[in-house]
Parts: structure tokens; sequence; C-alpha cells
């Protein structure tokens, strides 16, 4: 892979993230590196090592070791969390905002009485 592909944006990800998105574990991850079928970088994030990998070789991996159901069933998966994860953050953002609208309508109301 040249190296254009370590900088470029959504190119890479770290191992722990691997996991997560394509439901790989660590040993796996392992085994591809000792195979030399992915290539890593080793990052530091708040002191902490973690191995970063090139996306496109992860999904390689888990084509070979699980097969093609497996690769689109985690997909799904994936994009089942993020969207619930984005749904959740929405719902804490909307009930601090009509939080914030029933304040200020309270404060307009006293003013009001005031005047």
């Amino acid at each position: 892979m040249s190296e254009s592909n370590w900088t470029k944006q959504g190119a890479t990800l770290s191992h722990k993230n691997a996991c997560k998105e394509f439901g790989l574990t660590e040993k796996e991850i392992i085994e591809g590196i000792k195979k030399d079928k992915l290539q890593y970088r080793i990052n530091y994030a708040h002191g902490n090592p973690y191995y970063k990998l090139l996306r496109a070789e992860v999904q390689l991996l888990v084509h070979e070791l699980h097969g093609n159901q497996y690769v689109e069933e985690q997909k799904l998966n994936h994009q089942l969390q993020t969207i619930n994860r984005e749904i959740n953050s929405l719902k804490r953002k909307l009930a601090s905002l009509e939080k914030q609208r029933v304040e200020i309508t309270k404060l307009q109301k006293e003013r009001q009485t005031l005047t």
C-alpha cells in the first residue's frame, strides 16, 4: 500500500476500532500482523500504545477469516450501533433544548406580568 493510504482520512483505524467495527478479536488481528496480512504502525493516545491498521487490509482479512455473509452482518450491526448512538445523542440535546425553552418562556411571562 502506498504511503498516502496511511494519511488519507478514513483509510486507517485502530486495532480496537477494527475489533468493534468488524467483529474481530485482538488475537485475530495479531495473527494477521504476524502472517504479514496486515501492515501496522504503532501510535499512542494519551500515552497508551495501539496498532494503526489499513482499513482495506482489515476488510480483506475479515473476508478471508469469516466470509462475505459475516462481513455484511457486521457492517449492518455497526451501522445500527452508529445510528442508535446518534439518536440517543439527539434525544439528550432535544431534552436540553426543551428545558431551555421552558425556562425562557417562564422568564418572558414573568417580565410581561411586571409591565
